[in-house]
């Protein structure tokens, strides 16, 4: 019970238009690499947490069993995480109490999502129902405008402005362009980005993230098993998680996700830590305004500074926090199970010293933040070397 939870093993898939590659292939993409990271096979594995968001992108109820089974995990026990597009990081959470509980020694944890062949249109409409869908998406509120109105609260009430929004692009594009696994591999100008196609004011369409298809799977082992797997294990130090109202009429603030920063206030205190012991972070950034939003309830600065953040260069490799080195929703892409799964396995290559370009120098602490909805589930994650 007391033993640490630490990750033996990460495999990524190539998020993108993966029309040569269902679900399950995805999956199977992901998980070979991790097995072949931590240099064991399936035997070796007590059961897994499968993440999948939603059933209408998979064509498949009770997705998880399907990736399961065909990844060859047999009659081992499968459990499904689902919490929107945080459904990574709860499949983590998830995974994480069942090896400190003593109900596994080691277990593996895979995210997958397929949603381009729905179309943007298709795949939009789909999204949208995460919001109420009594009193919100019968009325045409897609995420895009649920942000868009984040966005103006913020630029009103702070000052932020569209080209601080375009920054959040620039650099996540320019870290995007160096990651192998990423949807999008382009370095963008400020021009290019704030240029671009209005969506929903103030949003153009270099500050919404991808629809991807992609899958990405860890093995999570404790202190004992970690350490004969791995040389370098990487320690799960601190979990927090929080939720907030269903419906957005209802909160008392738009320039800030309350459960973040309820989220992120028990993670700091589980690993006894503070914001700025942080080396590297990866946020959720589904929007630009919801990076610059997080960079405030992380406590990375302080409220309403956000925009001055990305404006300063402080969220790059060098600056107070790198965030969003992997090129982050906005680049990398965001295949809704996988992305969770995805943010791990990124802090966990820099604690590692194997992000090659993307290496933040001497990193030992780093932070996974990863939202579902607009804020109806929240997880963040602490990581050590």
């Amino acid at each position: 019970m007391t033993q640490k939870v630490g990750i033996a093993g990460i495999g990524h898939a190539k998020f993108g238009k993966r029309t040569d590659a269902t679900l399950r292939e995805l999956a199977h993409e992901a998980v070979t690499r991790a097995l072949e990271d931590a240099k064991i096979n399936v035997k070796d594995i007590d059961a897994s947490v499968i993440g999948v968001a939603c059933e209408e992108f998979a064509a498949q109820v009770s997705p998880a069993v399907l990736v399961h089974d065909y990844v060859g995990m047999g009659n081992k026990p499968v459990f499904r995480a689902e919490a929107a597009c945080a459904t990574g990081s709860a499949a983590i959470q998830a995974a994480w109490s069942l090896v400190k509980a003593g109900l596994a020694d080691v277990v593996l944890v895979v995210g997958a999502e397929t949603m381009t062949h729905l179309g943007t249109l298709k795949a939009t409409d789909v999204i949208a129902r995460a919001g109420d869908t009594r009193w919100e998406y019968p009325f045409g509120t897609t995420f895009p405008s649920f942000y868009a109105m984040m966005a103006n609260a913020h630029m009103h009430q702070y000052g932020t402005t569209r080209e601080q929004l375009s920054m959040v692009s620039v650099k996540n594009h320019m870290y995007g362009a160096m990651n192998p696994y990423a949807h999008i591999q382009k370095a963008i100008t400020l021009e290019e980005a704030m240029k671009s196609s209005m969506i929903c004011y103030p949003l153009n369409l270099y500050d919404c993230c991808l629809i991807s298809d992609g899958a990405a799977a860890v093995v999570l082992a404790n202190e004992e098993k970690a350490k004969k797997i791995s040389d370098t294990p990487i320690w799960l130090t601190g979990l927090g998680a929080a939720s907030d109202t269903m419906m957005i009429s209802e909160r008392e603030t738009l320039t800030e996700l309350r459960a973040t920063k309820i989220a992120v206030e028990k993670a700091y205190g589980m690993a006894g830590i503070t914001s700025r012991e942080v080396d590297v972070a990866v946020v959720h950034d589904c929007f630009t305004i919801a990076e610059i939003m997080a960079y405030e309830d992380l406590g990375f600065c302080k409220k309403g500074k956000g925009g001055k953040f990305i404006e300063e260069k402080q969220s790059y490799i060098g600056g107070k926090t790198p965030v969003n080195t992997d090129g982050g929703l906005k680049s990398k892409g965001h295949p809704l199970g996988a992305t969770g799964v995805s943010m791990t396995i990124e802090i966990t290559k820099q604690l590692r010293g194997e992000a090659g370009k993307r290496q933040v120098n001497g990193a030992e602490i780093g932070l996974s933040h990863n939202v579902g909805q607009i804020g109806q589930y929240c997880f963040v994650h602490i990581y050590s070397r």
